[in-house]
C-alpha cells in the first residue's frame, strides 16, 4: 500500500483516506491501483458493511488525476504510461460504481476531475462549506471523464452541459442544489459522522440526515433558467452565439469561460453528454471514455493545455484548431473511434480496449 493512501477497517466500515496533501491528493497510478486492491480485498470481508472515502489532511479531497505525469508520458513514451493510468483509474471508477456495500464520499475541500470520479459513484456524497467542485478538463485539452458522460447528463436541465463547457466551480450549497451532493454538513460534524457510520454502518442515511444543516442559498440557482436556455443549443457554436446575444453580465462571463477552453474538448464533451444520456451500462460508458482519453492525450492540445495551466502557468494555451468552426465532425468521429481502428495501434497490454475487473463485469 502506498504512503499516499491510508486504509483501515474501523468498526463496520472500511475507510480509505487520500494522503498526498502537497498535490491536493491528485491521483497517481499507484493510488488508483491501491484503492482498487483494497476494495477488492474488503469485498470478501463480512465485517465491512460500508466504505468511507475521505482525505487525511490538507484542503483538498482530491484535485483530480496527475495529468502532469500523463503529459510527461506523452512526451517520453508516446503516452503508454498515461494510458495505463487511465485504464487503472477507470477500473477504479467502475469498481466504486458497482461496489456491493454503500460508499460515503466526504467532499470536504477541492473535488475536481478525478476527485469527482471518486465521489460521484458513492451512494452518499457529503458536501461542506469547504467543498469546491468542478470538471475543468476543457482547460487542459482533455474532456470531462471518470464517468462524467454518465453523471452529467443526469443532472437537472442543462447543468451538466454548463459544467462541462465552463469548468465552473460549485460550492457545497450549489452541489447539494444540483444533485451532485446528497447531504450538506458543517465540516465540524464530519468526525462525528465518520465515527457513527463506523459504529452503525446500516444507518448511514439517518446519521447524515441528523448531522445535516440547511445550506446557504445556492448562488447558481438564480441562473438556472439562463443555464437551460443559453446552454440549450446542441452545438458549441450555438451555445456561444446564445451567450453572446444575452446582454447579462453573467452571460458575458460564461461566454468568456467557454470561449477560452479547448474547442475540440468542448465538442467532444457535447457529443459525449448528448449520446450518453440514455446509456444503461456503466462499463460501456467507461470503455468509451477510455477510448476518447487515449485519442485525446495523443493530440497536441493536451500537452499544450497542461503546459499552459500546470507547467509554465501562463494560462495562454494555443489550441489547434483554435476556432470551434474549424473542429469538424470528422475530427470528433476519429476521437470516438475504436482504438483498434488506429493504424499501428498495439491491441495488447495497455493499448487495448478498456475492460472492468473481471469480478465486477456486468
Amino acid at each position: 500500500m502506498s504512503d499516499e493512501l491510508i486504509a483501515r477497517i474501523e468498526g463496520g466500515a472500511g475507510r480509505i483516506s487520500l494522503n498526498r496533501p502537497r498535490a491536493l491528493n491528485a491521483l497517481t497510478h499507484a493510488m488508483c491501483a491501491g484503492i482498487s486492491a483494497t476494495l477488492q480485498q474488503w469485498r470478501a470481508a463480512e465485517s465491512v458493511q460500508a466504505i468511507i472515502l475521505d482525505h487525511a489532511e490538507g484542503r483538498g479531497f482530491c484535485a483530480g488525476g496527475d495529468v502532469a505525469a500523463v503529459r510527461r508520458s506523452v512526451l517520453k513514451d508516446g503516452g503508454s504510461a498515461g494510458r495505463a493510468f487511465f485504464r487503472a483509474e477507470y477500473r477504479m471508477n467502475h469498481l466504486l460504481f458497482t461496489y456491493p456495500v454503500p460508499i460515503v464520499a466526504f467532499m470536504d475541500g477541492v473535488t475536481m476531475g478525478g476527485g469527482a470520479g471518486l465521489a460521484l459513484p458513492a451512494r452518499y456524497r457529503v458536501a461542506t462549506e469547504n467543498t469546491l467542485f468542478a470538471m475543468p478538463e476543457g482547460a487542459i485539452g482533455l474532456f470531462p471523464d471518470v464517468g462524467a458522460g454518465w453523471y452529467l447528463p443526469r443532472l437537472p436541465g442543462r447543468i451538466g452541459v454548463f459544467l462541462a463547457l465552463t469548468g465552473a466551480r460549485l460550492d457545497g450549497a450549489e452541489c447539494l442544489w444540483a444533485g451532485i451532493a446528497t447531504h450538506y454538513l458543517p465540516a465540524e460534524n464530519l468526525a462525528e459522522a465518520k465515527t457513527r457510520i463506523a459504529e452503525h454502518p446500516g444507518e448511514i442515511g439517518a446519521i447524515l440526515d441528523s448531522l445535516s444543516i440547511e445550506p446557504p442559498p445556492a448562488r447558481l440557482a438564480g441562473n438556472s433558467e439562463r443555464i437551460d436556455r443559453l446552454f440549450g443549443p446542441d452545438t458549441l457554436e450555438g451555445i456561444l452565439s446564445a451567450l453572446a446575444a444575452d446582454d447579462s453580465k453573467w452571460a458575458g462571463k460564461e461566454w468568456q469561460a467557454v470561449a477560452t477552453k479547448c474547442p475540440t474538448s468542448a465538442k467532444v464533451a457535447l457529443r459525449l453528454l448528448a449520446e450518453n444520456a440514455g446509456q444503461a451500462d456503466f462499463a460501456r460508458e467507461m470503455a468509451r471514455e477510455y477510448r476518447i482519453a487515449a485519442h485525446m492525450i495523443a493530440r497536441a492540445d493536451f500537452a499544450e493545455g497542461v503546459r499552459a495551466v500546470l507547467v509554465d502557468k501562463d494560462n495562454a494555451p494555443q489550441w489547434n484548431p483554435a476556432r470551434p468552426e474549424d473542429v469538424s465532425d470528422t475530427m470528433i468521429d476519429a476521437i470516438f473511434a475504436s482504438l483498434h481502428e488506429r493504424q499501428g495501434h498495439d491491441r495488447q497490454g495497455h493499448d487495448g480496449e478498456w475492460s472492468p475487473f473481471p469480478a465486477t463485469a456486468p
